[in-house]
């Protein structure tokens, strides 16, 4: 390795038709701020600018939107960057606080449950709800390997304080999910450095 560089930095940075998206300035019930999320997926795939999640943290209280997040993996190269961990991410530079609650309760709405890295983040980051679309079995339906989940991992979540409400607008995150696979997009998983095709 003598005389070659390593990185020393890397980036997260959401696609620039985010300057299209109208924000809302408070979204009421678990149906209107899945639509929202789910909305954000499909333009993601519709731009092709990453894979078919998307995230986003809201303020319990006030139902503000915190922060977005799309799944960044291909872009950015990088395989963390899976929609709930930029959400989360860019939460932490909103509120100054590596705590999603340090500024008052908040939920992470999910346009697909999360795979097996986005679950161990959630505890931490410090939201008191999760919200999901698709399901996990509907992710693993399309090719993407979701991890090794524990089973029951909704009661293990709910243990630590933590609310999860899965299902909400299912059949759209799902059709987001089939509607990427069936356009070719790549369902990237560890050990296909150059992604396997969809359907």
């Amino acid at each position: 390795m003598s005389g070659r560089r390593l990185p020393l930095r890397t980036e997260l940075v959401l696609p620039d038709w985010f300057a299209d998206v109208e924000v809302p300035e408070s979204s009421d019930g678990d149906e209107a701020r899945m639509a929202f999320v789910v909305d954000l997926a499909r333009r993601n795939v519709e731009h092709g600018t990453g894979g078919p999640f998307s995230s986003a943290v809201f303020s319990l209280e006030e139902g503000a939107l915190v922060s977005v997040g799309v799944n960044l993996v291909e872009p950015s190269l990088a395989a963390i960057a899976h929609a709930e961990i930029v959400a989360i991410a860019l939460a932490g530079r909103a509120l100054g606080s590596f705590d999603c609650g340090a500024r008052g309760p908040t939920e992470l709405v999910a346009s697909t449950e999360p795979c097996a890295m986005c679950l161990g983040a959630v505890p931490w980051s410090g939201v008191e709800r999760l919200v999901c679309g698709a399901s996990d079995a509907d992710a693993r339906a399309v090719g993407f390997d979701e991890g090794n989940k524990p089973a029951g991992w909704e009661r293990l979540l709910e243990k630590q304080g933590i609310e999860v409400v899965t299902g909400v607008l299912r059949d759209l995150s799902v059709s987001v999910l089939t509607d990427y696979a069936a356009g070719g997009g790549t369902i990237y998983n560890s050990g296909t450095a150059e992604g396997v095709r969809g359907a």
